[in-house]
């Protein structure tokens, strides 16, 4: 019985891996190339000046980034040391995953080439980004990045990357390419520690609680979207593959617990939670998470 469930958590644990690498890979890549080519000044004509505008904004650039959940929180962090305002940042963080043209396209087929489970997918998830967005930046006006935490370390970082921007400006495009390389490469190693870490947990949790046990509760439409937003948690799929497990469930839930299911997943999962955890601060991370459970709650409960 035990080298049953062995097997199957390794089993789970390599799946998520293979998973979630290539798009840790591409996450990366695009911060290094924020990091060598996008300036501060660049970002601040670019970003609107006004709350509203800038979750707008961070909300539709999300549609532009082919990265899941897995890859999307070192972009993030590169935002925000970008002077991108964090409500922009994580309105950017929360719809990237789901608005992107890869992802809508495999919910399409995955739900029979119906576009209905599309516009549920996509328009609940450009609610909740824009509804959290303008949230956090009423309640978390501060910088809630965890190595500005010591005003030492503070500045520090500062000086740090002013230092860095100015040799960056006379860098030749081959010294760009290589630097590039050199961010990609330190942040992979950065970040991968933490996806094995929540990789694990997840694959335990997958092996040691059962489907079936949560799936009996769902006998309400109440109790059904609960039950669907923690079995998306628990499963912690990548994006780009979880329709094609939400669409087995078709015949279980109707669709505001499978809207719910695609969404809160995209958004908050065992992965990027551990991701999260080593980028925000704790309390801002624990915010965070009850802002994005309550609207996509109350959002597919309007379905």
């Amino acid at each position: 019985m035990f080298s049953n469930s062995f097997l199957q958590l390794n089993t789970i644990f390599i799946s998520i891996m293979i998973e979630a690498i290539p798009f840790i890979v591409i996450g990366v890549f695009i911060s290094a190339i924020i990091q060598m080519f996008v300036t501060d000044s660049l970002v601040a004509r670019v970003i609107p000046k006004n709350r509203v505008g800038s979750v707008v904004f961070g909300t539709c650039m999300g549609s532009l980034f082919p990265a899941c959940e897995c890859g999307i929180v070192p972009i993030t962090e590169r935002l925000v040391k970008k002077q991108v305002p964090l409500h922009a940042a994580i309105a950017f963080m929360l719809a990237g995953p789901i608005i992107n043209p890869v992802v809508l396209f495999a919910t399409y087929i995955a739900f029979g080439s119906s576009w209905q489970m599309v516009f549920y997918r996509a328009g609940l998830a450009i609610a909740v980004s824009i509804a959290v967005g303008l949230l956090v930046s009423y309640l978390f006006p501060e910088n809630q990045l965890r190595e500005f935490v010591d005003k030492k370390i503070e500045h520090y970082h500062h000086n740090h990357d002013h230092q860095e921007m100015n040799a960056i400006k006379n860098f030749t495009l081959l010294d760009k390419f290589k630097g590039t390389m050199d961010h990609a490469i330190d942040e992979f190693f950065s970040v991968g520690k933490y996806l094995v870490f929540g990789a694990f947990i997840a694959a335990a949790m997958q092996t040691f609680i059962k489907q079936s046990t949560l799936l009996s509760f769902g006998g309400t439409q109440f109790t059904a979207i609960l039950v669907m937003m923690v079995l998306a948690f628990i499963m912690s799929l990548c994006s780009e593959a979880d329709a094609f497990v939400a669409s087995s469930f078709r015949s279980t839930f109707p669709p505001a617990p499978l809207t719910a299911f695609l969404v809160f997943g995209a958004m908050v999962d065992i992965k990027n939670l551990v991701m999260m955890l080593s980028t925000f601060k704790k309390k801002f991370v624990a915010g965070l998470i009850t802002l994005i459970f309550l609207c996509v709650f109350a959002g597919a409960l309007l379905i």
